[in-house]
């Protein structure tokens, strides 16, 4: 059990880079006019397919695993 209080940490700081390039990769095409709504592709539905689909199921999968990580964290009562 101390093992796993002690490789918590260091599984949430991986788990939160992950996260972030996950992110970071799927933000295609992101303008300043598309941050005020001046953006035509961003108001239409597509499909995603490929790797898209593929970043997109696993980006949700890693920011799960982050939070069972952080609430295993706290009630298992490490720093």
């Amino acid at each position: 059990m101390e093992a796993l209080v002690s490789a918590l940490p260091y599984a949430e700081i991986t788990l939160s880079i992950l996260l972030i390039v996950g992110v970071v990769l799927q933000q295609r095409g992101a303008t300043l006019g598309g941050a005020f709504g001046g953006d035509n592709f961003a108001s239409t539905f597509y499909k995603r397919r490929g790797a898209e689909k593929f970043l997109f199921n696993a980006t949700i999968v890693i920011a799960t695993l982050l939070i069972l990580a952080a609430m295993a964290n706290f009630l298992l009562g490490g720093s």
